[in-house]
């Protein structure tokens, strides 16, 4: 991981959409939701809240929220930002070069991820968590990219996404059923994982067992992160290499509504289920990420309509800071410090007056960070 500072002009070869459209993923994750949950509890009966609050919470199971497709869009970018990264080394026979960095992301990510998690600085082994973490399933989807975006043709990137979709619907499908209990995904986290994953507990007398409410997998699920890191290749290539921006963004939309269209057909199925990554999932956030992607390519990188957005940038542009930050470090000390008078008048608002506070130190930092011209890179 390194710091450094770039020209203030954007080099032509950069996605400015991309940078915006991540900036607003990150935004909605370490800055708003919280703020804007930690506030909206107090009208939740109201029935405009009651529905945004809904939205800003993971579904249970079966079904899908906007809070959903935070993680799918992260993978999807990063999968976007390839084509533009991998150019200099796609027709350099020697990949030497390329794959210590791709070693090198991949590591770094995984370890960031158990930081996160808030597990590996305990020093403690019964309490690491070996695969639970955005970060992680973001290195695991970017290696498998890598692989396919190097060595072989796009005709061969599309047939090997396809079979790993349909490997781990077929899975899925013949070697168990879509409940919580019985999805295979689960019995392989289970079996591989064991002690050493998320909700895991412990009791007093050394003994150990898996948790009832815990129900996001890992290990078997790598193959659909792989899937939705390359829909974001796609995308990119798409953009890269088609000249004219009006049409890429006719064929961006037009693929995400394929794969809406494909989603809600497999849906009757294969549930849509996010914990499980499961295949119409994993096209329905696709084919969203698409639609998304299509907006603010075309509002920004074709109509040049940037302007109230480049603010993103702060967050888009130094989104591992962004992201580690927000899920590790607490401001609220620091907050509570300095506005701890205000708690006999604000009530039970302090503690979403506190939350706000803890965000705004964040977006403080990450825009000096920006004014600095200080982009941390992995």
């Amino acid at each position: 991981m390194n710091a450094r500072s770039i020209p203030s002009s954007i080099p032509s070869g950069r996605l400015a959409s991309l940078d915006i459209l991540r900036g607003f993923d990150l935004f909605m994750l370490v800055f708003f939701q919280p703020v804007f949950v930690a506030f909206a509890r107090h009208w939740s009966e109201t029935p405009v809240f009651s529905f945004l609050l809904k939205q800003f919470n993971h579904i249970p199971w079966v079904g899908f929220s906007a809070w959903d497709l935070v993680m799918p869009l992260f993978l999807f970018m990063v999968g976007t930002a390839m084509p533009f990264s991998f150019e200099k080394y796609l027709a350099n026979p020697d990949k030497w070069e390329i794959y210590r960095k791709i070693t090198k992301r991949f590591v770094i990510l995984f370890i960031l991820g158990a930081v996160v998690q808030g597990n590996l600085l305990s020093l403690d082994p019964l309490r690491l968590r070996l695969y639970s973490n955005t970060l992680q399933a973001i290195a695991v989807g970017y290696l498998i990219s890598a692989i396919l975006l190097l060595h072989l043709s796009r005709k061969g990137q599309l047939v090997v996404t396809f079979l790993l979709l349909a490997g781990y619907w077929a899975l899925l499908t013949f070697l168990g059923d879509f409940t919580p209990d019985g999805n295979f995904a689960e019995a392989v986290d289970r079996a591989i994982l064991g002690r050493f994953r998320d909700g895991v507990s412990y009791a007093e007398d050394g003994s150990w067992s898996f948790s009832d409410s815990y129900r996001y997998t890992w290990v078997l699920t790598s193959m659909v992160f792989g899937v939705t890191t390359m829909m974001g290749v796609f995308a990119g290539q798409i953009m890269k290499y088609g000249k004219d921006k009006k049409k890429n963004c006719q064929l961006l939309f037009v693929i995400g509504v394929v794969l809406l269209l494909f989603a809600w057909l497999l849906s009757f199925q294969t549930p849509i289920i996010k914990r499980i990554w499961s295949a119409s999932m994993t096209l329905w956030s696709g084919g969203l990420c698409y639609l998304l992607m299509a907006l603010f390519y075309y509002v920004v990188d074709y109509k040049g309509c940037s302007k109230g957005l480049n603010w993103l940038k702060i967050y888009g542009m130094n989104s591992i800071v962004a992201y580690t930050l927000g899920m590790v470090v607490n401001f609220r000390s620091v907050a509570h410090s300095l506005l701890w008078g205000l708690e006999q008048y604000t009530g039970d608002y302090y503690a979403a007056i506190l939350t706000f506070a803890n965000f705004l130190i964040l977006f403080f930092i990450l825009r000096l960070m920006f004014k600095q011209q200080i982009f941390v890179k992995i």
